[in-house]
């Protein structure tokens, strides 16, 4: 059954999606807090984190732990709540609620149950960074945070790296400088990259240029590890049809025979084509030697 909600033609109850700033409490919006005073219900993933943005704001309202290890657990008293005609606004601990982050269930059962949601639009790592990134926006892909064992990350990223989507990545300061030494073992070096940190804070940064490059600086002591990562990855098409791609006349067979004329052996050669011309090993293995 389809349906229809017209946002603010309705005096139901709603269910707000209330983003939170990312770092720089600047970047609250007024929307965003007289939403948040307006409320019965704050549910948040950390008390106490929200607790330090509400007291900022000076608002005193209850908060109800809303996280990945208990979302289903909660979901069935939130939407009670819900139905009794309280007003509930789900925030995380920084950003857009929802993107990377629990809540998906919540705003599928409220739609499930006709339960008015209300989004605010607010602050989000992924958008900032992708546009401070000098990299194309005109169509990214998202993916959040890669899988932990390098054989995983490596399939996902051989997936990703068909389209000539800008790819979007969140990364931990743990992982960080392994993410960005796959990547570039996984995809052309020429492919521009931008590793940005701390976005909106003090110690916001951003690292930019090619992936051999920037794989040199994140491995070297100049890297700074600390803060949360977004990493921003050029798409397929935009180093495949440069110029300077010097192979771009030569056959897939003739590209790996360059190669191995070079003293490479036909391994390590098929192993750098893959990486020049953005194809899984298996592709250029299976091309070569048929």
């Amino acid at each position: 059954m389809v349906q229809v909600q017209k946002s603010f033609d309705s005096n139901d109850p709603l269910l707000y999606i209330v983003p939170t700033p990312i770092g720089n409490l600047d970047d609250m919006t007024f929307r965003a807090v007289k939403t948040l005073e307006s409320v019965d219900l704050v549910a948040c993933e950390d008390t106490r984190q929200s607790s330090k943005l509400l007291n900022h704001f000076n608002i005193d309202k209850p908060l109800l732990s809303y996280h990945e290890h208990n979302k289903h657990n909660r979901e069935e008293s939130i939407i009670e709540k819900l139905k009794e005609g309280q007003k509930i606004a789900l925030v995380s601990d920084a950003g857009m609620p929802i993107i990377s982050d629990p809540g998906f269930e919540l705003v599928k059962r409220a739609r499930e149950e006709g339960i008015d949601v209300t989004v605010l639009p607010g602050a989000n790592a992924a958008l900032t960074a992708l546009v401070g990134s000098g990299i194309a926006s005109q169509t990214f892909t998202f993916y959040g945070f890669l899988p932990r064992k390098k054989k995983d990350m490596v399939n996902v990223l051989e997936g990703l790296g068909k389209t000539d989507h800008t790819l979007i990545f969140y990364e931990s300061p743990y992982r960080v400088k392994q993410t960005v030494e796959v990547l570039a073992q996984t995809y052309s070096n020429d492919r521009k990259i931008a590793v940005t940190r701390e976005l909106t804070k003090k110690f916001e940064e951003y690292v930019y240029g090619t992936l051999d490059e920037v794989n040199l600086f994140m491995q070297s002591e100049k890297a700074e590890l600390r803060g949360e990562f977004c990493i921003i990855v050029e798409g397929k098409e935009e180093f495949q049809t440069t110029e300077s791609s010097w192979w771009s006349e030569l056959t897939l067979i003739e590209h790996v025979d360059h190669y191995v004329s070079d003293g490479f052996s036909k391994k390590d050669a098929i192993k750098k084509v893959s990486k020049d011309r953005n194809q899984s090993k298996n592709e250029v293995y299976q091309a070569y030697h048929q």
